[in-house]
């Protein structure tokens, strides 16, 4: 039986659940972009608010006005403009899309921090008023629940009346749809896609205002929040914004109702209860048919996972000359700055993990964070039983290999969007159900392995591993498996055409890739000498993909540049600021094709670096006028 009273509690989480799901699919319908960095977006507007109400002293609704009704729509019409706009005439996919919205997610998520800093705000103000409004039985709901429920009819019923309704929303449906199509019938697709943009960048702040009160405020807790509740837009196929509405109720009633069963000794009870929400995410998407892409199929299934390599550029000799000399630097720093560059090796293996996976074999994982965490959590087990420290090292990547099986099973019938966010879930659900379980992780004990004690050894140790493991990728590169997992990147359907067994390879890489990352965890692990479940959280994850990406997704050597610009970039400066400037660098991707390492290497061979610039449609004669006959 249902309890009335927790019913009602639960209504007001799912009311803000829903509003962050509508928020989310009409910023996809509207723009052709699932935008991960929608939760970011709300997080900025909610410290603006609490910056200027709580710090200077502004009325509240002169606050909120200006940041929800101008700042944040603001927001959407510089994104559209310098990020998106040129990806969209470029034809680009959703995987490039998705790393493009990634890039603003990890920006917005480094400003933040290097402004306002890690420690949570406790008083976010709040909009919704206080009080209660009695029902016949003695109960009462909230006031500012009703509210909340208010203002997510009122935003939904507004989405579905100008998308269905109105001529605005018949050419807002044909930009995202057929760009191409919509400019030659005269539509103005640019000013189209920005008020899209903005109105969906005014939802996120909405969200963000919304929300804050209900939790403290910091960088990583909101916009973390926000991302749980795809698993409400996903529930409704990104394209339903009624089952959206009804889902984030159900969840989060369930969530409040669930408050009442006994905790377990495991604590698996409580741990559902506070992150149903991300258990529905992953189940949503594991068991529900393909999530319904905007834009036409051609180019949905044509770039699928496709995001932008650089291997047509052939490295100059001896390039990998200054990689040994850096790599061999740290072993003459002091024991404290050695420490810090440990970091590099370890974090540089979990990367080549992304580059065999995502570079070499078009799988967009955004989970490594969680395998790695799992190589570096049962390393430390191990060694908590007294299985020697080498053993316990390798034993731990062998053990991850299982669980990597398990996740690359959904990606046999998952590409792009989709498997991008169920690798996402499975980090989410391993990280709240096993990372933050006291159960699983008390009694580690990580530590230098013998006979690599010393500070210097460990180093040595890590670049051997490091040296292991590039080799092998690039044993794996050059063979026929690779070319078969380079096959299935550029064009799956003609891989499999061609004779290439499709699902093997995804299930081998994925469980490979597991057991790579889950090595450097264990080596991350094992140089803190301590199981820190917060440096393997998901949204470090993100972070890491991003790095890899903007880095070169298929080039090794990316991979470690990649690690040591985020282990130096957090040790000489402020924390936060490697954040930054990976976002920033993925935010321009557009503009590097290949990333970082394949603009070096043209610059390396005397090539200008040749960014990718939009161009604009050009029309026939026949094309001018058939535009004349249909403009409005």
């Amino acid at each position: 039986m249902l309890t009335l009273e927790l019913a009602l509690a639960g209504l007001g989480v799912g009311a803000i659940a829903a509003l962050a799901a509508v928020g989310m699919i009409t910023s996809y319908r509207a723009t052709g972009v699932f935008n991960l960095s929608f939760g970011a977006l709300a997080m900025i507007v909610a410290y603006l608010v609490w910056q200027q109400v709580r710090v200077w002293g502004w009325p509240l609704w002169a606050a909120v006005l200006l940041d929800v009704g101008v700042v944040a729509p603001a927001l959407g019409l510089v994104l559209e403009r310098f990020v998106f706009r040129g990806l969209h005439r470029e034809g680009a996919g959703p995987a490039r899309m998705l790393v493009a919205s990634l890039g603003v997610f990890v920006l917005l998520v480094g400003v933040a921090t290097l402004t306002w800093g890690t420690q949570a705000r406790l008083d976010p103000p709040s909009i919704v008023p206080t009080g209660s409004v009695g029902l016949p039985g003695d109960t009462s709901v909230p006031t500012g629940t009703l509210v909340e429920l208010g203002v997510v009819i009122a935003v939904a019923a507004l989405v579905a009346g100008v998308t269905r309704y109105t001529r605005f929303g018949v050419r807002l449906r044909a930009v995202v749809d057929r760009r191409s199509l919509a400019e030659l019938a005269g539509v103005p697709a640019d000013g189209v896609a920005a008020a899209g943009w903005a109105f969906g960048s005014m939802l996120a702040g909405l969200t963000g205002v919304l929300l804050a009160p209900h939790l403290r405020l910091d960088p990583y807790g909101l916009t973390l929040l926000v991302l749980e509740t795809i698993g409400v837009a996903v529930v409704a196929r990104l394209a339903s914004l009624p089952v959206a509405i009804l889902a984030a109720l159900a969840i989060g009633v369930g969530q409040s109702e669930l408050s009442r069963l006994e905790l377990d000794s495991w604590g698996l009870v409580q741990a559902l209860q506070a992150n149903l929400f991300v258990v529905v995410m992953l189940v949503a998407l594991l068991v529900l048919p393909r999530m319904v892409e905007v834009g036409g199929p051609d180019t949905v299934r044509a770039a699928a996972t496709r995001i932008g390599t650089g291997h047509g550029e052939s490295a100059p000799a001896g390039w990998w000359v200054p990689f040994v000399a850096v790599a061999a630097a740290p072993l003459a720093l002091g024991a404290e700055h050695l420490r810090i560059a440990q970091q590099v090796p370890a974090m540089a293996i979990v990367f080549v993990s992304l580059v065999m996976l995502t570079g070499y074999a078009g799988q967009i994982s955004l989970g490594q964070a969680g395998f790695a965490g799992l190589g570096a959590l049962f390393a430390g087990q191990l060694m908590g039983r007294e299985v020697p420290g080498l053993v316990a090292l390798f034993l731990a990547a062998l053990l991850v290999v299982p669980v990597g099986l398990v996740t690359g099973w959904p990606a046999i019938r998952r590409r792009g969007l989709t498997l991008a966010l169920t690798t996402f879930a499975v980090a989410a659900v391993v990280s709240r159900f096993v990372f933050a379980q006291p159960r699983f992780t008390t009694g580690t004990a990580l530590d230098h392995p013998w006979p690599f004690e010393g500070e210097r050894a460990f180093y040595a140790l890590e670049l051997a591993c490091l040296g292991l493991v590039l080799l092998v990728i690039r044993r794996l590169h050059v063979s026929r498996l690779g070319r078969m997992l380079v096959a299935v990147r550029d064009h799956e359907d003609g891989a499999a055409a061609s004779g290439v067994d499709v699902s093997s390879a995804k299930v081998f890489v994925f469980a490979v890739g597991a057991g790579v990352a889950a090595l450097g965890g264990a080596l991350l692990g094992m140089g803190g000498r301590a199981f820190d479940a917060a440096a393997f959280d998901p949204v470090l994850g993100l972070v890491w993909f991003a790095a890899v990406v903007v880095f070169g997704v298929d080039s090794a050597a990316g991979a470690v540049l990649a690690a040591g610009l985020v282990v130096a970039l957090d040790a000489a400066t402020t924390a936060g600021m490697s954040t930054i400037v990976i976002g920033a660098l993925a935010v321009l991707l557009s503009r590097m094709p290949g990333g970082v390492s394949a603009t070096l290497l043209r610059l390396a061979a005397g090539r200008p670096p040749a960014p990718v610039t939009p161009t604009p449609v050009r029309l026939t004669p026949l094309g001018r006028t058939l535009r004349a006959r249909v403009r409005p």
